[in-house]
């Protein structure tokens, strides 16, 4: 497993719509595998494969937080939401495209999700709580769409200029953090 570099935000390539993948294969396992080390690495609960310049539609989560619990990987290929809940829930989300940065948004409660699994096979599962918050803004991140969209405008060029200011930092400064 390789540690792959976090894409910050603003960056085009967190805006694009990812393509499909075509087929389970090694590359896409071996894609999975760093995208997780990546992710607890951060610490994060969620990546999706365009946070590391990968525009395809792959994302993992585990959504595990209490100390001694096991920890629940999930990788989802070409996931889709087949069905969400009038319900809603409010969490303040965070991002690690977007660090430090955090916000209320307000998503359905539950969500019922269809993907591939690593070994090609069709899954489906219903998710609430952090999970479901998890899981929209990850699919969110492969419609090129981040938690901040759904801020107001002056809270969201805020944001942006907060993480222009940190990249322009991190230009300055020896690369050793795994982030872009």
């Amino acid at each position: 497993m390789t540690l792959r570099p976090i894409l910050i935000h603003p960056d085009p390539r967190l805006k694009k719509t990812c393509d499909p993948v075509v087929s389970v294969d090694a590359e896409i396992r071996k894609l999975a595998d760093d995208m997780l080390a990546t992710m607890y690495d951060a610490p994060g609960v969620g990546l999706a494969a365009p946070q590391i310049g990968v525009l395809q539609r792959v994302f993992v989560m585990d959504c595990v937080k209490e100390e001694n619990a096991a920890p629940q990987p999930m990788v989802m290929i070409n996931p889709e939401i087949t069905w969400s809940s009038e319900e809603t829930n409010t969490y303040e989300e965070g991002c690690l495209s977007i660090p430090d940065q955090y916000a209320e948004v307000t998503r359905p409660k539950l969500v019922r999700m269809k993907w591939l699994s690593v070994d090609g096979k069709i899954m489906e599962e219903e998710f609430d709580g952090l999970w479901a918050t998890c899981a929209q803004h990850e699919l969110d991140h492969l419609d090129g769409k981040l938690f901040i969209d759904y801020l107001g405008p002056m809270k969201r060029k805020m944001i942006t200029s907060k993480m222009q200011k940190l990249k322009r930092e991190r230009a300055r400064a020896p690369k050793s953090d795994g982030i872009i």
